[in-house]
């Protein structure tokens, strides 16, 4: 009789003990998966870890590498307008910036203009972005959302929902919400998940302002690369047009440390605050203050990025916890790449790789292979197809890109592209206005100089320069070749192609052509 009652206690405590696991898990009761789309902020590849370079021993990146190791990585994914508001128009909507009208900064997406989320939302789909949206006017196609006006702040960040909304970067309307924005904006997509209707599939944005300048941190990594230097870029030290035949002067790390000196000396005025200030100068010489200043610069970049690896732990955590892991694709990407150092420069906007570049990984146990990656060329504009297809839906005729659903299984569709084409529009005299392509090998790029009148360009015309790379030879792109007689076959046929990819992507004819 006492075993009887024994083995009956035990096996109550077993049933117990299996329902106390699985009280938060859902009960997933549709077929199509879920989509948790995470989005940074100028998170550059080289601050990733997982792509090599100087950096890799020293960023925070436990939960990147867990993504990387259980899902897909791409090493070839692209950009095709480097810079904020163009590069989120495009993921949204899977098509140029001329053809979806957001060229530059402080653009919206026109009036019912078709989307993801709409395209989404119109097959089933719970949809909400929170966090950075940065494109003015109030989102279409979200059932929800909470996000940041214009780029937003770090601390007790100010968010703009249904209930308050008054379009523009006005940050006097909103909800303040205390704490870091990185923490703020995980928490409250943790929430919004938890309060859904669990009987539908959802596609969840996750924004986050971070990497942004100011690049602002927690205090929980103030203290992290204290008393270390930081292994330099090779090309650091590249002063003006550098020796290499760059045909522009860029955006230099100097500029960066004027700003911090402004935001010093005008608290109350500058655009923005940053970290650590005052920046000391003193008795050094260019050399010296180009050192110092990437120095800084570099671990407030990587110290803001440690945030956001510990929030991609928190919201891997939550699916697992919801049980809903297995039917949840997980992205995570930046909007674009960002130079830190190399050429001497800082920021986004041109052609050169660290700009260029896109880090991109991809979990979706259902279907990919963990620790995989892809070396085919993918553009920000395929990502919509992407999602699209995963959600059983056929391509919309809006979207220019193309789903690589069978790249990421390593079975690349026959005649992918072997080209990609890029084009920059917010011209400056530093950094002119551009298109180029780039393929596995080379890239070609020209620098046309004008600013056709779009939103904040300068009406200040720069001469019209080529430059040309190769990438075998000089991937750290050092050495414009253009005029070497070697490479002239080689660069005649880029030419061409860009003619090419201009006319099937439908650039319009106002953009200055060559001969």
């Amino acid at each position: 009789m006492k075993t009887y009652i024994t083995l009956t206690i035990y096996l109550l405590y077993i049933v117990l003990l299996f329902n106390c696991k699985n009280e938060k898990q859902e009960t997933v009761v549709y077929n199509k998966p879920n989509i948790l789309f995470i989005l940074s902020d100028d998170h550059t590849s080289q601050a990733w870890g997982i792509y090599g370079g100087i950096l890799k021993d020293h960023v925070k990146n436990k939960n990147i590498k867990r993504l990387a190791n259980e899902g897909v990585v791409l090493n070839n994914a692209f950009c095709t307008n480097s810079i904020c508001s163009p590069s989120r128009a495009s993921i949204l909507t899977g098509q140029y910036s001329h053809i979806n009208q957001v060229y530059t900064l402080r653009e919206p997406l026109p009036d019912s203009h078709p989307n993801i989320a709409k395209t989404l939302g119109d097959n089933g789909y719970q949809t909400a972005v929170i966090g950075k949206w940065h494109l003015v006017k109030q989102p279409e196609g979200f059932q929800y959302f909470n996000v940041l006006p214009g780029q937003g702040r770090y601390w007790d960040p100010i968010l703009k929902s249904k209930d308050n909304w008054k379009d523009g970067h006005d940050g006097s309307v909103g909800k303040v919400h205390k704490g870091f924005s990185t923490d703020v904006i995980t928490d409250l997509t943790i929430q919004h998940l938890k309060q859904r209707d669990v009987s539908k599939p959802f596609f969840m944005m996750c924004n986050f302002k971070a990497t942004h300048e100011p690049f602002e941190y927690p205090d929980r990594f103030k203290d992290l690369y204290n008393d270390i230097d930081i292994p330099e870029p090779q090309s650091l030290l590249d002063f003006g047009k550098g020796t290499g035949g760059r045909t522009f002067v860029g955006q230099k790390l100097e500029n960066l440390e004027a700003r911090w000196e402004e935001a010093y000396r005008r608290p109350n005025e500058f655009w923005t605050s940053y970290p650590g200030l005052p920046f000391e100068k003193e008795g050094l010489d260019s050399i010296g203050l180009r050192q110092k200043i990437y120095q800084k610069f570099v671990k407030d970049f990587m110290r803001c990025g440690a945030t956001i690896d510990d929030n991609i732990g928190k919201l891997l955590d939550y699916l697992d916890e919801a049980g809903i892991t297995d039917n949840t694709i997980v992205v995570y990407t930046a909007d674009q790449g960002y130079f830190l150092g190399e050429h001497g420069f800082f920021d986004k906007r041109l052609i050169y790789e660290e700009s260029l570049r896109m880090p991109f990984v991809i979990r979706y146990p259902k279907e990919l292979k963990g620790g995989q990656r892809i070396d085919d060329i993918i553009l920000n504009i395929d990502f919509a197809a992407l999602l699209a297809d995963y959600a059983g839906i056929e391509k919309p005729n809006y979207m220019q890109g193309e789903s690589f659903r069978e790249n990421l299984k390593g079975k690349p569709p026959k005649g992918w592209r072997k080209n990609m084409y890029y084009q920059y529009w917010l011209h400056e005299p530093k950094r002119p206005a551009h298109f180029g392509v780039r393929n596995d090998k080379y890239k070609l790029a020209y620098f046309y100089g004008k600013g056709l009148n779009k939103y904040g360009a300068s009406k200040e015309d720069t001469p019209p320069t080529w430059e040309f790379y190769d990438l075998q030879k000089d991937p750290k792109e050092l050495k414009n070749v253009i005029n070497d007689t070697v490479h002239q076959s080689i660069i005649d046929t880029m030419k061409e192609e860009i003619k090419k990819l201009q006319s099937q992507y439908n650039v319009p004819s106002d953009v200055p052509h060559f001969e």
